[in-house]
């Protein structure tokens, strides 16, 4: 149904390009050829650099211009037509929403997977567990201190690190401990989800906050070395907590199973207004073979790939 699906847009896209023609105006992208921007949060770039670079192998002629920037201003940047398409965590609001309408845009909205918030650790600390509510009087002010919490094995303060003051990482979080002032709190900010990761690396009392599929595709010798030296903290939403399986880390069962607390919607965002090389990628992620790299990486797809086995005798 998938591949029916591409051939059926990719034949809609090549008529809009010949009609296109022949007014004096250039081809509409399609499908199968053309090039367009796509803007996304930094905190997805493997999954992002993966998804495109696997379409254009398929079609040689299909050509991504991939910026990353803090989800924000990735959004803006779709709005005012300087983007395509958008891999956001979230749909857009009522102004944002209000914006395509003024200029007569539909649209799209495809959720294509669970994400989760990684929060990881030194491998100096020891300390690997930590619950919801724990993580809630962190950034409430109310615990500063390793040696505060239940398993801390340390006196330094708690730092909290992110990848940008915008990020969707960020944004995240403090929407999720409904955080309304952040100059009480140690937060650090870097430039990107791997300076977060050599951060923790080098600071024992830190906490980082990183996109998943920076540190979970175990074929990806980049993602290896990344998470080598770290611990990923487990994170529980039980108050009380009494053994090591009320814990749960931000990887692929425990994401699919709604097992793990800091899990987010990972939505593709889009302004196309004809059959063309936006809706390409989308049905390839959503309803083809594209789930097969998200689950690749460690997320859990919206929709699994159905594989499709015939046994022999």
């Amino acid at each position: 149904m998938s591949k029916l699906l591409l051939s059926i847009a990719g034949v809609l896209g090549l008529l809009a390009g010949l009609l296109s023609c022949g007014d004096g105006k250039p081809p509409l992208d399609n499908p199968s050829r053309g090039e367009i921007v796509v803007a996304a949060d930094e905190s997805f770039q493997p999954l992002v650099t993966q998804l495109t670079s696997a379409y254009s192998g398929i079609y040689p002629d299909a050509h991504f211009k991939v910026v990353f920037r803090p989800e924000q201003e990735a959004i803006n940047m779709m709005l005012r037509d300087s983007a395509r398409l958008v891999f956001a965590t979230r749909i857009l609001n009522s102004n944002e929403r209000a914006i395509l309408d003024q200029r007569k845009i539909k649209g799209a909205t495809e959720k294509i997977a669970t994400d989760g918030v990684a929060l990881i650790i030194n491998m100096a600390n020891t300390d690997s567990l930590i619950t919801m509510a724990e993580l809630q009087t962190i950034f409430d002010g109310k615990t500063t201190q390793w040696g505060q919490l239940k398993g801390g094995n340390q006196n330094s303060p708690i730092t909290l690190v992110f990848d940008n003051n915008n990020s969707s990482n960020l944004e995240f979080v403090l929407k999720t401990f409904n955080v309304k002032d952040v100059k009480r709190l140690r937060i650090f900010t870097t430039r990107s989800n791997r300076e977060v990761i050599d951060f923790v690396r080098k600071n024992p009392s830190a906490i980082g906050f990183i996109g998943v599929n920076w540190i979970s595709d175990g074929d990806e010798p980049l993602s290896v070395e990344l998470a080598k030296d770290l611990r990923v903290m487990g994170v529980s939403s039980m108050v009380n907590p009494t053994k090591r399986d009320d814990y749960f880390q931000p990887f692929q069962e425990d994401l699919g199973m709604q097992r793990y607390p800091l899990r987010r919607p990972v939505y593709i965002l889009s302004r196309e207004t004809h059959p063309g090389l936006g809706g390409g990628l989308i049905n390839y992620i959503a309803r083809d073979a594209g789930s097969l790299i998200i689950g690749k990486l460690g997320l859990w797809p919206r929709i699994p790939y159905d594989r499709v086995i015939n046994l022999t005798k």
